[in-house]
């Protein structure tokens, strides 16, 4: 896991030091084991690799690498965690290894099989590989988009990075917001991530499982991956689909158990991370499976509490990793105040969502301090199976099933449910939702005899929920230069569960039933049937009842950013904020529906340079 960045002179001329310097800087944190920059001889491309050493810590295996001819170089920011296997089938046919690298088997896999190689990988994966004759260079991310890459298409510069920020921080780079982005996100949070498209114009995004090729100044884009068109034929008995889902579940836990430095969980007390941990545990006392590799050091579990709090699962968590014999670090962040953090939170986050994320950014931090530069975390699972649902609340869940599928239908229930709570803010859409942007999932072919529930999940997974969760856990783990790999989302296990029918995945009053069934004996029984589904956030209504409300409704009130007042009526949204908080009003909805306003308005001030104050505490 690393930070990569680069700068092509499209036309020929040589590449500034300065600003691949400020590449590097803009990203030092996601590499802190070190950084190289590269250049071609004719000075017209350079590429920046910030360093997380996580397989083959050696300086050998340092990036850009280039193989031993000087054909091919690579930056690329991930794991393949299935780089043993296929180290093994090169050096079959004669390859040499120089390193012990999951980067080099990389290298060397595209050097044999092109883009067709990105079709034996298993991992997270955001890569740039040079054609040093050419001078051609191909772009590709993971099939599920877990590690990120984005970049700015100039007249005479083409950049990329692994976050919006460093690009921003070019002087070639225009800042100039997309109103119509920024509307879809205020309306939306969900619905932008999974296009290509960003808030700010200059820049775009390489969607998830998409390949790009820059050939002088043509970038061509094309989609490599598309799930449905790799969905096997499921088992007709429950056991048996039961039996393949912990077969496929447990080996996806033992590639991602694979490092040469320590390793742990997150752990909350749910299913999902009591799942993994007590897969761990299993798989580490299995001497029938391969372990080559895999982490020595591995029994750590850490847990955030919120103590007073009803989304505090401690007691939970300490049972499982009680179960699974390993250590719990424990973090209290219950009495946390909102501004401790504020703005190094948001600095991190980079871009707009539902709330503030604190409670990841400093659980990351808590992995960090501990000497932890990797964890396994259950991201993935809640939109594979199913999860946004409590007990008591089935009817809602049933209601968003039906209108899986019809995103128009959702987006007129949303505007007309922010019409008359009066929470719509948008100038220019009073009439009707902001147009969707073009997400490239949302029209592939799914099976006919699909019902709503595999077709939301399927949508939740590509296109709305998972997308944006990735980003904000890429960019709130890597701000502590911590790893996060994540077993629900190995691809054999995605494409196994997505061909399933919707009985085997809710099921008497729970979600997740095949992943429930096929847990059994491995975990603890509480946590295996609770269908209690808590989301991991920070206590949001709790602090904008408090002093963040005000902090809120200062920074809404406050001059500047001409973008936000065009799009946003200012004086409507801060009435609202206030009349909340005197009110000691706010809830999860209305926290979730206005809080991206808030946090545009910072967003916006931080990228033009705004005052010394919204900049990144230190």
């Amino acid at each position: 896991m690393c930070g990569i960045a680069g700068i092509v002179r499209t036309d020929g001329g040589p590449v500034a030091d300065r600003d691949l310097a400020g590449l590097r800087d803009s990203l030092a944190h996601r590499g802190p084991d070190g950084y190289t920059i590269w250049k071609a001889p004719d000075e017209s491309c350079g590429l920046v690799h910030l360093r997380l050493a996580i397989i083959d810590p050696d300086p050998r295996s340092n990036q850009p690498m280039t193989t031993p001819d000087g054909a091919l170089s690579i930056v690329y920011n991930g794991e393949i965690f299935n780089f043993l296997e296929l180290r093994d089938e090169l050096a079959a046919e004669g390859v040499v290894f120089q390193t012990e690298s999951d980067t080099e088997v990389l290298l060397q896999a595209w050097r044999r099989w092109g883009p067709d190689s990105l079709l034996r990988l298993n991992g997270m994966w955001a890569l740039a590989i040079r054609d040093n004759r050419s001078g051609t260079i191909h772009f590709a991310r993971d099939r599920f988009g877990i590690k990120p890459l984005l970049y700015a298409h100039g007249e005479r510069h083409f950049a990329f990075a692994s976050e919006m920020r460093a690009l921003l921080a070019l002087p070639f780079v225009r800042k100039d917001i997309d109103s119509d982005v920024a509307a879809r996100m205020l309306f939306d949070p969900m619905g932008v991530e999974a296009s290509q498209r960003s808030l700010h114009k200059a820049i775009d995004r390489l969607p998830a499982g998409h390949h790009a090729r820059l050939e002088g100044r043509e970038l061509t884009v094309r989609r490599w991956w598309r799930t449905s068109d790799h969905l096997p034929e499921p088992p007709e008995r429950f056991e048996d689909a039961s039996d393949r889902f912990r077969e496929l579940f447990l080996d996806s836990i033992r590639l991602r158990m694979r490092s040469d430095v320590r390793i742990g969980t997150c752990l909350s007390g749910g299913f999902d991370s009591t799942a993994i941990v007590s897969g761990m545990a299993k798989l580490a006392a299995d001497s029938g499976i391969d372990h080559r590799r895999e982490a020595s050091d591995w029994r750590h579990a850490f847990i955030a509490t919120f103590p007073g709090h009803s989304h505090d699962e401690a007691e939970q968590a300490e049972i499982a990793a009680a179960h699974a014999k390993v250590v719990a670090h424990v973090a209290d962040l219950g009495s946390d105040k909102a501004e401790a953090d504020l703005e190094s939170v948001l600095f991190d986050l980079d871009d707009v969502y539902l709330g503030l994320p604190t409670a990841a950014w400093k659980t990351y931090l808590h992995v960090k301090q501990n000497g932890i530069k990797v964890t396994l975390d259950g991201h993935g699972a809640d939109e594979l199976m199913g999860a946004y649902f409590q007990p008591g609340n089935r009817a809602g869940f049933a209601i968003r099933n039906l209108l899986a599928g019809r995103r128009l239908t959702a987006d007129w229930a949303r505007h007309l449910r922010a019409r008359i709570g009066g929470d719509h803010f948008l100038r220019n859409h009073r009439l009707r939702p902001p147009p969707r942007l073009p997400i490239p999932s949302r029209d592939d072919p799914l099976p006919a005899h699909w019902g709503p529930l595999n077709r939301r999940l399927y949508a939740m997974f590509h296109g709305s929920v998972l997308p944006t969760i990735l980003r904000n856990f890429d960019r709130l783990s890597m701000a502590h230069g911590v790893e996060v790999r994540m077993p629900f989302m190995d691809w054999r296990l995605v494409v196994f569960v997505m061909s399933l029918p919707e009985q085997m995945k809710f099921a008497n009053g729970q979600t997740k039933w095949i992943a429930r069934h096929a847990m059994r004996g491995l975990m603890p029984e509480a946590i295996r049937t609770n269908p209690r589904k808590i989301g991991f956030n920070s206590q949001m209504p709790t602090w904008m009842n408090g002093s963040l409300g005000q902090w809120a409704l200062d920074l809404i009130r406050s001059g500047g950013e001409p973008e936000f007042a065009q799009l946003v009526d200012v004086p409507l949204l801060a009435r609202r904020i206030e009349a909340l908080s005197r009110a000691g009003a706010w809830d999860w909805e209305s926290v979730g529906r206005l809080w991206p306003y808030v946090n545009l308005k910072w967003h916006l001030r931080k990228a033009g340079g705004g005052a010394a104050e919204l900049g990144r505490a230190q």
